[in-house]
């Protein structure tokens, strides 16, 4: 039937024990300070091997700027956008590879200044005593590093070492590149600031820079790197908006020199306001462009119209129109006007139609208010045609996304659409307007052909050449004020807050983070791979685990030998090992007593496997006994491993195999030891049926006689997880202790014994606890035994406790870790 309690016992396996767990781990700490010393160490070596980074940044502001000069009077009209489409076209410009390639271009950006560190070539951009002035028109040679060591104020030595058979060389005027193949390791020159060298693959100027003293014999270094790869790295540069639909824009930059960073951030964005300027005047350029070709037409029209004016008045002798012609005239001119104007709205809005439906590029339009037009359909629909136009262009230098492309080329057909309605039907409009103004001249000219026909001539040529000159001047008109737009435009963007240095803006190497994560990595690494092996452990490491794996009581725990040889308790008397003996002595006493055992007693120790220590635990046990005065005897009745002769230094030639076969009597096969009381009976010759002899009556006589002459026998047995013989033997024995060592003995082993309690082939049973160290990562044991270590010297010889200074280290994770099993 089964017991409940059955039950309990396998419960309490499944309950994890935190604090023999904590103890087992604080165990190896001497490894986590290790490695977490290690850790730093690597840590520090990090932090030293890198160059500082810093950060730098500028803000710039994105609004639609009014140009002054725009009042109710100017017949001009231009319309550039709103903010919310510049904000993201700023964005994509200063990240282009034009606008980079400019920046890079002016500053120089390609070729580094540096100096050697112990670990790493210092960027000294702006702290050179020297700047170089670059021949571009000429190559340099690319990803060399090249050495100056100035020999005294104004003369220097430069030395290329060449480590590659082939090098690229650059033309920066026209990004032309060549090989060129150096045909010596190691070439110098020797050069004066101001004179320029000139190689095949160098072609500079040094001059001096008066904001830095030189130091004479000390090599400075400069290198060329590619251009296109120097403006892919600038490309990085990091452009957000402070806050979502917010028009300002933080420009950012990461790297080693502070002096290149300000550079760069104050240069792309005085680039990028001097750019975005320029395209907004590129509306009104456009415009008075339009003007211009048009002025030149018409002075050569108004020059024709004034000379047949002259030359008629000359050969006529008509001067002045009668009153009644002169109003009519008047009319006419009026007529003549506004007949121009529709004209030129309607060419206007035939040309746009034309150029709507046969071009792509709309960025060279003219304003529509050049020609009087101001609709704001139109005049919104052509700003919007710029724009776009605009945009599409600077993002073919940034992107290969083609969605992009497709989503703008929508923008401007969906706008072109529209704006072909509204001509059409602007058109229609004018068209009909030029009807009316047609009839009414006309009229005009029906009243005056009953003039005079000298009068007549007059009349039209004074209306041509009052009609030339009127279009004329109006144009003046709208140059002029095109001019004085364009001079009076201001940038959309103005900077809020330029990039300095103000002693700030380092972000790496983060050192203190380093280290933090140095110890983290330090102690969580080996911690982790320590809990896994102490989690897989399957050997037996304390009683704790003896505990969970079986009910049989544990008699005793015995210390880790610390002499040459295994009889320790007579070598070191006073040793805590030998009073751990001694104690088991005594619960063996106890035993003896319970079971009200009388005369010899017998005890039997065996183990699960060969290597567990039974024999030394034999021998010691049994010299506690004789230590006391009693007459004790070691019987070695491992008959197929013999081991109970070297240490006592007596021979195996004779034993129990030679009594159980009849060839000896008792008292031929007991030998005397140096050990007072204590006799041993060796197991003689290896027999070819041991099991059988152990089974046989004279085994039973043997221990019958033994009891005669002997207070304790002790039974050293073969081991009974792999041969049977300790069952057999079982009946002659008082107690039997089934002996584990510690970190070797696995746990499951223990199953064996518990089976053969259970069936009760074993009786009276006791496991005894061997080579156990009283350390941290093997757990907690029940304070006896080798625990001894907390006597006075005075008391316990041979094994010294750990030294204060060492528990003094272990003692706070201990207290930590006996904090939380409370918890």
């Amino acid at each position: 039937m089964i017991d409940p309690k059955d039950f309990t016992f396998f419960e309490s396996q499944n309950n994890f024990d935190f604090k023999g767990f904590a103890y087992k781990l604080t165990g190896y700490w001497k490894w986590i300070v290790l490695t977490m010393l290690v850790a730093l160490f690597i840590a520090y070596q990090v932090n030293i091997r890198k160059e500082k980074i810093y950060e730098l940044n500028t803000l710039i502001s994105v609004q639609d700027e009014n140009n002054p000069f725009f009042t109710a009077n100017t017949s001009l009209v231009f319309n550039w956008g709103g903010v919310s489409d510049k904000v993201q076209s700023i964005i994509t410009t200063l990240k282009s590879r034009t606008h980079n390639e400019d920046v890079v271009n002016q500053l120089d950006l390609y070729l580094t200044y540096f100096e050697k560190k112990p670990y790493y070539y210092k960027d000294i951009y702006g702290n050179c005593p020297f700047v170089v002035e670059i021949d571009k028109s000429k190559l340099q040679i690319n990803d060399l590093p090249i050495k100056i060591v100035f020999k005294n104020q104004s003369t220097y030595e430069v030395t290329f070492d060449f480590e590659k058979d082939s090098y690229k060389t650059e033309r920066y005027f026209d990004n032309f590149k060549a090989d060129y193949k150096p045909e010596i390791s190691t070439q110098t020159q020797i050069g004066t600031l101001g004179k320029p060298i000139n190689l095949p693959f160098l072609n500079i100027t040094l001059k001096p820079n008066p904001k830095q003293a030189i130091e004479v014999g000390k090599s400075y270094y400069i290198k060329f790197d590619d251009f296109n790869e120097t403006v892919i790295k600038y490309q990085e540069i990091n452009v957000e908006t402070i806050e979502r639909e917010s028009s300002i824009i933080k420009l950012s930059v990461q790297g080693t020199n502070k002096n290149k960073i300000v550079e760069f951030l104050n240069k792309t964005t005085n680039l990028l306001i001097s750019n975005q300027l320029q395209s907004k005047n590129e509306y009104a350029d456009n415009t008075i462009a339009f003007i211009d070709s048009t002025l030149y037409k018409m002075e050569s029209e108004l020059d024709s119209a004034e000379k047949e004016l002259k030359t008629f008045r000359q050969k006529s002798d008509v001067i002045e129109l009668e009153s009644g012609s002169k109003r009519v005239y008047e009319k006419l001119s009026a007529y003549d006007i506004q007949k121009e104007v529709v004209s030129q709205k309607l060419n206007y809005y035939t040309n746009l139609q034309r150029y709507l439906q046969s071009s792509v590029d709309f960025s060279k339009l003219p304003a529509p208010s050049v020609v009087g037009i101001d609709d704001a359909n139109i005049v919104g629909g052509v700003a919007q045609l710029i724009q776009l136009s605009k945009e599409r262009s600077d993002k073919e230098f940034t992107t290969k996304n083609k969605s992009v492309f497709t989503a703008i080329d929508s923008k401007i057909e969906s706008i072109k659409r529209v704006l072909l309605e509204n001509i059409s039907s602007s058109k229609a409009v004018l068209n009909s307007e030029l009807s009316i103004n047609n009839r009414k001249i006309n009229e005009a000219e029906n009243t005056l052909s009953r003039m005079p026909e000298q009068q007549i001539n007059l009349l039209n040529i004074t209306r041509k050449y009052s009609l030339k000159d009127n279009i004329y001047t109006t144009f003046l008109q709208k140059r002029s004020e095109a001019e004085v737009v364009r001079a009076a435009n201001l940038s959309d963007i103005s900077v809020v807050d330029s990039a300095k240095d103000v002693g700030r803006g380092m972000v790496g190497p983060k050192t203190s983070i380093n280290y933090i994560l140095a110890f983290i990595l330090g102690l969580l690494v080996p911690v982790i791979i320590l809990s896994i092996k102490i989690l897989s452990d399957t050997s037996i490491n304390n009683t704790e685990d003896i505990a969970k794996q079986t009910q049989i009581p544990i008699l005793g725990v015995v210390g880790k030998k610390t002499t040459e040889g295994n009889l320790s308790v007579f070598e070191k008397p006073k040793s805590a090992l030998a009073e751990s003996f001694r104690a088991i002595r005594s619960s063996l006493q106890y035993l003896y007593k319970k079971q009200k055992v009388e005369g010899a007693k017998t005890v039997m120790l065996t183990s699960s496997i060969s290597g567990e220590g039974k024999t030394f635990c034999s021998m010691n046990l049994a010299t506690v006994f004789a230590l006391s005065n009693k007459k004790t005897v070691i019987v070695g009745l491992d008959l197929r491993k013999p081991r109970i002769f070297g240490d006592f230094s007596i021979n195996n030639t004779t034993g129990v195999v030679n009594y159980l076969i009849g060839q000896k009597t008792i008292n031929e096969i007991i030998q005397k030891t140096h050990i007072s009381n204590l006799d041993v009976i060796t197991s003689g010759p290896i027999p070819p049926n041991p099991s059988e002899l152990l089974m046989s009556e004279a085994m039973k006589e043997l221990i019958d006689e033994l009891k005669k002459q002997y207070d304790y026998i002790v039974l050293d047995t073969p081991p009974i997880g792999l041969v049977s013989d300790a069952l057999e033997l079982s009946e002659y024995c008082d107690a039997t202790l089934y002996v584990v060592r510690q970190a070797y003995t696995q746990k499951g082993m223990l199953q064996v014994i518990n089976e053969k309690h259970t069936k009760g082939e074993l009786t009276n049973i006791s496991i005894l606890l061997n080579g156990f160290e009283n350390k941290a990562k093997y757990g907690y044991g029940y304070g006896y035994g080798y625990g001894y270590g907390n006597y006075n010297k005075e008391y316990l010889d041979g094994d010294t406790p750990e030294t204060s200074f060492l528990t003094k280290v272990k003692q706070p994770f201990l207290n930590i870790f006996n904090w939380l099993s409370k918890r």
